[in-house]
């Protein structure tokens, strides 16, 4: 981390950034630095997103699931003001004051969209209808044929129906997780995240909360046993 300051309350995060829906599908690429053995036990919880709206419910969310996994967490919503642009060392006094050891910092990267054509489908309908119905087996070859083999519907009655070809969007945002400590000034561990198809924040914050816990159990980060389920 750098920079002498983070400015909490403005990024360039696009209107485009609204993630995620339940079943979007999340990726998480890491890395962790190998000289560096910390151990973590209480998070601050970062957004660095220029919209409330986003940033309240993707803490709440990552909050909710680190915890249920008995961890401490802190939103940053929680201990700094989001209209205040704050030197980094007043961050971090805010943060040891707090007993937190780890700083969790989220930046969107930006978002990928690329179209794809889907051609037409054609099916048909009708065509065995009368099989089932009442021709063959309702009074037709077991009442004296009446009716006809097939019954009334037979091979004349097929329809073909065709749908037009018509093109999708698919959108894929970008986020970047850093994790600091207080051992290092660069991050000792990274993640870059992707979220396909985005609708809301907080069933997307939920489901990646769950990858990075995972990827830090992997790496052995976490200063404590995982809760048993």
């Amino acid at each position: 981390m750098k920079q002498t300051k983070i400015y909490f309350s403005l990024l360039a995060v696009v209107a485009a950034f609204v993630i995620t829906s339940c079943g979007s599908p999340v990726t998480l690429t890491s890395w962790k630095n190998p000289a560096d053995n910390s151990k973590i036990s209480k998070v601050v919880i970062m957004p660095l997103f220029d919209k409330l709206e986003y940033v309240k419910p993707f803490e709440q969310s990552m909050d909710a699931y680190f915890t249920a996994q008995g961890m401490k967490v802190l939103g940053s919503l929680d201990i700094l003001n989001p209209d205040i642009k704050y030197p980094l060392a007043d961050i971090k006094k805010k943060c040891d004051s707090l007993g937190a050891d780890a700083i969790l910092v989220f930046v969107y990267k930006g978002t990928d969209k690329t179209e794809s054509y889907v051609p037409p489908t054609t099916y048909t309908t009708g065509g065995f209808g009368g099989y089932w119905g009442g021709g063959y087996w309702g009074g037709g070859s077991w009442g004296g044929y009446g009716g006809g083999y097939y019954g009334g519907a037979g091979f004349d009655d097929v329809n073909t129906v065709t749908t037009g070809g018509y093109w999708t969007t698919t959108s894929v945002v970008n986020l970047k997780a850093s994790l600091y400590t207080k051992s290092l000034n660069d991050a000792v561990w990274t993640g870059d995240i992707t979220i396909t198809d985005p609708n809301y924040v907080d069933q997307s914050a939920t489901t990646i909360a769950k990858d990075i816990y995972a990827d830090w159990q992997k790496y052995n980060l976490l200063k404590y046993p995982p809760v048993k389920k």
